[in-house]
């Protein structure tokens, strides 16, 4: 019986044995002209259903090709196709290689999205893994777009990502002076430089970008809870040497004096070893779309690249920036305690241009940061990385503030002014170990790490002063005495007179370090080649010493913060369904209370707050990486907030709740060569779920603060010619839509909102093989527009930027 069945199986099999022993295979490599390999370059065979893709590693192969002669297609987005005519025969492989005329930049230029939507990622996992096998969402903005779109600003650079939103800029103050961004109804900072702390208490140059990485949820788990935001986080990607000579050189001019000039070099620095050395800079002056206001900047960025051999390599990497401006200061318009007499822009009606500062009170914020990193590979399954980061940034100017403080209803705001005097610094070493093996059938991808961090700030700044009174509509105005027959004249700042006044001030002398040891493994399995889960956690053991000289300040305590995600791919490579679960955790520092008549007075400590989210989506890769989709709901909640003792107004409760839910759909689309499309749109609903019904930051049923607008819309399409008289110009067109939002929502103050708004914005641009022309056109509508969190903030109106590029 077994032999019959044995005999019919060879009768069933034989003639795929004979197909295949008549077929060959086709196998090869993709490379840009600089040496570099090309991924998701299309290879095709004429005349037949047979194509694939190159891998990230430039790599491709097609299998059962039959014998005889054919021409093979590599083909990109947008560029000119490379044929090869070949001849297979039967059982053979045959080894065929591309060489694209397009070296790597010129290569990424064509398509001017994300276009390697499902390229593999390191960071966002702390691993390497394709987009579609990852849980969680992320979303990036390359330096093309950010070229394209003559964006000279990081903030704005970020107008391309769905689901975030600014919603102040930077102040230059210590401790958080960097701008600040509403990302799924958290406030969050860019507070990281390839997955490392990367500090700024001023603005972040663009010059050393390569792409923005916009990590959705809270993401305690693999980066500690020291830098991060419950709705995510803000990684920027530098730019990395490369073993040829190249470079650009690009000039920026526009509106309110914008002049700016970067350069990027790039050198090998040995011919007997891969030595190569990038440097990036820039130097940009401007001053501000208001009365007053400015700002000048040097950035420098040398970067180097030592591949010792196939094994082992050291990548280092400087960032120095030194910048002063004159920031215009947050203007309230409540004191946050009486009922408000504006309820909306209109009704303040807050002069558009006028700046409340003066160029004589200037900010300088001097940033450094320095990144270490050795990669090792163990084995052919292991690898090791181990990093060092350490930055520093300094606030040593005047900061400032427009505020409700006296007569809530007689249109007069004090402005208070502090001198800033504080530097912070960095810390962080980690040793991660990534594996990539199989147990059984079950591919494990695993990580193991160890991170130290610290931070450490030094106050040495003045105290606070109310210098003058303003009124919405001008900043020079003679403020009538309450209850008096006095007038106090115009008060116009000056750096002497504010020094004067800041004197009486008694200033802050502080020293604080907080310090935490961490551990943490995650595992990714592939059950099948469908089907992964993720499984995370970290041990966190947070340190804090306080203020030096005060123990009674010290304290510590230990943490644990998990992740669990699971993808299914039901068309490999084209479509995931992913879910995840995720934590985050920021520690609380003590605080000092007393009872209710101010007397027992002590400090109390509290546990950690923490978030969790659950989201669900959906990610796709189609037609060829033409079509790249994300859709995804989150539910998150934040517990464990510290809020005011409703019955003890010095003393504080734990166990205050947030809750955000939304919808995120982010689309790149290529549907035709030179044609990009960049779409987002979404949606969130957050308020306070459990808190104190009369603390302004946490009354149950109201929005916390920070959330942004509940709606976003962005869109950005680029069409550039790639054939004809009109070939390498191109044209762009898109905006932003902002919904209407509550800056302050209180039962006792009412609410305060700041408007709709849609922006449309424009670019037209040449680029060849040596150089290119930018001409961008922003709010083309000329619309009066504001951001704030529990603020009223003026952005710039109508404006342009024109730059030129020379590439070598």
């Amino acid at each position: 019986m077994i032999k019959k069945i044995t005999y019919c199986l060879l009768l069933f099999l034989l003639p795929s044995f004979t197909l295949l022993a008549q077929t060959a295979t086709i196998t090869g490599s993709v490379k840009t002209a600089d040496g570099k390999p090309a991924d998701l370059v299309s290879i095709t065979i004429k005349g037949t259903n047979k194509a694939t893709l190159t891998d990230e590693n430039g790599h491709y192969q097609i299998k059962r090709v039959t014998p005889g002669s054919h021409r093979l297609v590599a083909s990109f987005i947008g560029l000119e196709k490379r044929e090869q005519t070949i001849e297979t025969r039967s059982g053979e492989t045959l080894v065929v290689n591309f060489i694209l005329k397009e070296n790597s930049t010129q290569l990424q230029e064509v398509v001017i999205s994300t276009k390697k939507s499902n390229k593999v990622n390191s960071i966002v996992a702390k691993m390497p893994l394709k987009n579609l096998e990852n849980p969680q969402v992320y979303n990036t903005v390359s330096s093309e777009i950010i070229k394209q779109q003559g964006i000279t600003s990081y903030d704005d650079a970020l107008r391309n990502v769905p689901g975030i939103a600014k919603t102040w800029g930077s102040t230059g103050r210590g401790g958080d002076g960097g701008a600040y961004f509403a990302i799924r109804g958290f406030q969050g900072q860019a507070t990281l430089v390839n997955g490392l702390s990367g500090l700024t208490s001023g603005d972040l140059d663009l010059a050393n970008v390569e792409e923005i990485q916009v990590i959705k949820g809270p993401s305690g788990t693999l980066f500690g809870g020291a830098f991060l935001s419950y709705g995510g986080m803000i990684n920027t990607i530098t730019k990395k040497p490369y073993f040829t000579t190249g470079g650009e050189i690009t000039y920026n001019v526009g509106s309110f004096g914008l002049n700016r000039v970067t350069a990027d070099v790039n050198t090998p620095l040995s011919k007997t070893e891969k030595v190569a050395l990038r440097v990036n800079a820039a130097y940009t002056d401007q001053n501000s779309f208001q009365n007053a206001g400015f700002q000048k900047s040097f950035f420098v960025a040398p970067s180097l690249i030592y591949e010792v051999n196939d094994k082992l390599s050291f990548h280092f990497l400087t960032e120095i920036m030194q910048e002063e401006r004159a920031v215009a200061p947050i203007f309230f318009p409540s004191d946050r305690m009486s009922p408000l007499p504006f309820k909306t822009v209109k009704d303040l009606n807050l002069n558009y241009n006028e700046s409340f500062i003066s160029n004589d009170l200037t900010m300088k914020n001097p940033r450094f940061n320095l990144q270490a990193q050795m990669l090792y590979k163990i084995s052919s399954q292991w690898t090791s990385q181990t990093v060092f980061s350490r930055t520093t940034v300094k606030s040593n100017g005047y900061y400032s503030y427009i505020y409700e403080d006296a007569v809530p209803t007689d249109q007069y705001f004090g402005q208070t002014l502090h001198k800033d005097q504080q530097t912070t610094s960095t810390t962080d070493v980690q040793q991660n170990f990534n594996g990539d093996f199989k147990i059984g059938n079950m591919r494990n991808r695993l990580l193991i790490g160890l991170d130290y961090y610290s931070r450490n700030a030094i106050n040495n700044g003045s105290g606070y002063a109310m210098v003058r009174r303003v009124t919405p509509q001008s900043g020079e105005v003679a403020y009538p005495v309450p209850h008096t027959t006095d007038t106090i004249p115009p008060v116009y700042l000056s750096q002497a007179l504010v020094d004067n006044i800041l004197a009486t001030k008694p200033g802050n002398r502080n020293n604080t370090t907080n310090s935490a040891y961490s551990a943490y493994v995650s595992d990714v399995i592939n059950f099948t080649p469908a089907l992964a889960g993720m499984a995370s956690l970290r041990v966190d053991h947070y340190v804090s010493q306080g203020l030096k000289g005060d123990p009674t300040a010290n304290y510590n305590q230990t943490f644990l913060s998990p992740k669990f995600g699971l993808v299914y791919q039901p068309v490999m490579d084209k479509v995931s369904i992913f879910a995840n679960y995720m934590n985050a955790f920021i520690n609380v520092d003590p605080r000092s209370v007393a009872d209710s008549l101010g007397n027992n007075p002590g400090t109390q400590s509290f546990k950690p707050e923490h978030a969790n989210q659950w989201e669900v989506g959906v990610k796709t890769n189609l037609l060829s990486d033409k079509l790249n989709i994300t859709v995804s709901y989150y539910d998150i909640r934040v517990s464990d907030r510290v809020y005011t003792d409703p019955h003890n107004i010095n003393g504080y409760l734990q166990g205050g709740t947030v809750g955000s839910k939304g919808l995120e759909l982010d689309m790149n689309a290529n549907p035709a060569p030179g044609l990009n499309l960049l779409a987002g749109y979404s949606h969130n609903s957050i308020k306070v779920l459990k808190g104190n019904a009369g603390d302004f930051y946490n009354e149950p049923g109201r929005t916390p603060g920070g959330q942004g607008p509940p709606d976003l819309a962005n869109l950005w399409a680029t069409y550039k010619f790639t054939r004809g008289d009109l070939k390498n110009f191109g044209f762009g067109v898109g905006g932003n839509y902002a919904s209407e939002q509550k800056s302050i929502d209180s039962s006792v103050t009412g609410i305060f909102y700041l408007p709709s708004y849609l922006l449309i914005n424009s670019s037209l641009f040449y680029s060849a093989d040596n150089y290119r022309i930018t001409l961008n056109l922003n709010n083309i509508t000329n619309k009066q527009y504001y951001i704030g969190n529990y603020s009223i903030i003026p952005q710039a109106q109508r404006n342009f930027a024109l730059s030129f590029a020379y590439k070598f």
